[in-house]
């Protein structure tokens, strides 16, 4: 499942003015933007262990962020965020959801499918004892493909919180299909993970290194650290802000480079049977077999009504298919750029700004290598943090490629090298010659809810007064991927962070690229980083946007 973008059908009034005018606007129609209907109203569930029989985080700030009180203003914000689970907690690993337990069937049967038609199959989940699921809350991704043909189209998944879900794939070539189902969390699984996120914000931790006069120590940062004796930082631009334990013989200001502490256990030992690899991201048995799919000569084509790429668009739900290995929009007549002189023709005399991580900076590697022209340029910078630049000055074409501010996941690198995208936002004239493209979600995984959409008010508040000052700007907003399997990244943690992404920006002008659909569908398998194949589809999406035509 997915969360289609737009699919509440909030039309803005002019401009929010920041991010909780836009959540409240979407908030009732919550349910379609994450893929599911649930038939029920939610019924807030128990935890599935006790606290108490959770092993403490080993770190001095155990109970810090946890106990922190939420902001009143976001506590609407996170009820966006219900998702259906155990009504009461479960004693033993077999009452979860089991994969090789599970099936699904055709739903309505025909001998004949044609181009443009639904195909409908339902799940039945049940538990490793092979008892029927008496609730819902389990997380699928499914996908329609033809491994001959390299074609995929991703399937749009109903929970109706009884055990049972339908799975809806528009069929959108001809040929042989096949019926995928992958039984990606339990409830069980994703119960836990959204426990674990909110409660234990340390348990992904950062070092911050102090030096002065040959002197050096690493003290422990995060966006929150315990203790009064502590140094914060905050960006006097963007107002985001950073902690770090105070180092005991240097003072705040000596703080220089920034890397990635480790990860801390957070989960007991019937929380990793529930997470534990053999029963996640596991592919589930189906009576389905593989249909043939028929053009229809009563249609004009999935894509005939369509126009051109631009901003203002209401993806649909698929937002596009592969065929061929080449992704076909449904939402816009996206373009294909086979020729590095195409894509050069299309960015002479642009600006681009990449703002994000790692999988942006894949676009990045892959403009650079396949327009021969581009030049790098050393800023003699850590190359995971940037900034990378690169320049074809007959072309008058710039792009560079920069990390989003902390938390960043990564080496040693320095300090004064990440810039918060608000703060960098701010720095930029923008104009019709400047396209900004941003990713912002990945590092933000193992964070209580809270945090990201404090980062996401600060992101929407800056793009929208680049856009009053300079609306002949293009920004482009690449939506999160599939790939993470963890407490520390998911999948479903991830769809989370997504459909707030793609709810703060509907009706602002922001284009937001459904990466979800071109990465969940795509024949190689689930990866954080994306194959070749994959980036080149992405980018071409990307720069039909910037030359429509």
């Amino acid at each position: 499942m997915r969360p289609p973008c737009g699919a509440s059908g909030v039309q803005m009034q002019g401009p929010a003015r920041n991010i909780l005018d836009i959540m409240k606007l979407t908030q009732p129609n919550l349910h379609f933007i994450l893929g599911f209907l649930y038939i029920d109203p939610f019924e807030k569930y128990k935890p599935l262990v006790p606290k108490k029989q959770t092993p403490p985080v080993r770190s001095p700030q155990n109970t810090a962020a946890s106990s922190r009180t939420i902001n009143p203003n976001f506590k609407d914000l996170l009820k966006l965020l219900d998702w259906p689970g155990p009504p009461t907690p479960i004693r033993h690993y077999r009452f979860s959801t089991s994969p090789t337990k599970c099936n699904y069937y055709l739903l309505n049967p025909r001998k004949v499918y044609r181009i443009g038609e639904k195909l409908e199959v339902i799940i039945i989940a049940r538990d490793h004892n092979g008892q029927p699921k008496q609730y819902g809350g389990d997380f699928f991704q499914a996908k329609l493909h033809s491994p001959a043909i390299k074609a995929g189209v991703t399937g749009q998944v109903k929970d109706y919180r009884n055990g049972s879900y339908l799975v809806t794939f528009l069929l959108p070539w001809e040929g042989k299909a096949q019926v995928q189902i992958r039984l990606i969390h339990s409830s069980e699984a994703v119960d836990v993970l959204k426990r674990k996120r909110e409660d234990y914000p340390e348990k992904v931790y950062f070092k911050g290194y102090f030096q002065f006069n040959g002197t050096i120590e690493v003290m422990e940062c995060n966006f929150e650290v315990s203790g009064n004796n502590k140094c914060t930082y905050k960006d006097p631009v963007s107002g985001d802000t950073w902690q770090c334990l105070r180092p005991q013989n240097l003072p705040c200001d000596s703080l220089v480079y920034h890397s990635m502490g480790g990860f801390r256990n957070v989960t007991n030992q019937f929380e990793d049977i529930l997470l534990r690899g053999s029963i996640t991201n596991k592919i589930i048995r189906g009576s389905v077999p593989p249909i043939n799919v028929i053009s229809n000569k009563n249609s004009l084509g999935l894509t005939s009504n369509l126009s051109v790429c631009r901003r203002g668009q209401e993806p649909r739900q698929p937002s596009g298919f592969y065929y061929g290995d080449r992704w076909t929009s449904l939402t816009c007549l996206g373009r294909h750029f086979p020729q590095p002189a195409d894509a050069l023709s299309c960015l002479k005399g642009k600006n681009i700004y990449m703002i994000g991580d790692s999988t942006l900076r894949q676009w990045y590697e892959y403009l650079e290598h396949f327009i021969s022209s581009l030049k790098s340029i050393d800023l003699h910078v850590d190359y995971k943090s940037g900034p990378l630049m690169a320049v074809d000055a007959n072309a008058g074409l710039v792009m560079q490629w920069r990390a989003h501010g902390r938390p960043l996941r990564g080496r040693k690198m320095m300090v004064a090298d990440l810039h918060y995208e608000a703060a960098a936002f701010a720095g930029i004239g923008g104009g019709p010659h400047t396209v900004i493209l941003l990713t912002l979600w990945a590092h933000f995984t193992t964070y209580p809810i809270r945090f990201y959409l404090e980062r996401l008010e600060r992101v929407h508040q800056a793009i929208s007064s680049l856009l009053f000052r300079s609306p002949g700007t293009t920004v482009i907003i690449k939506s999160a991927n599939t790939g993470y399997k963890s407490v520390y990244g998911s999948d479903w943690l991830s769809l989370q962070l997504d459909m707030l992404l793609r709810a703060a920006f509907k009706g602002t002008g922001v284009i937001i690229l459904d990466a979800w659909d071109m990465t969940s569908c795509h024949y190689l398998p689930d990866n954080i980083h994306p194959g070749p194949p994959v980036i080149k589809n992405e980018v071409d999406l990307m720069l039909s946007y910037i030359c429509p035509k």
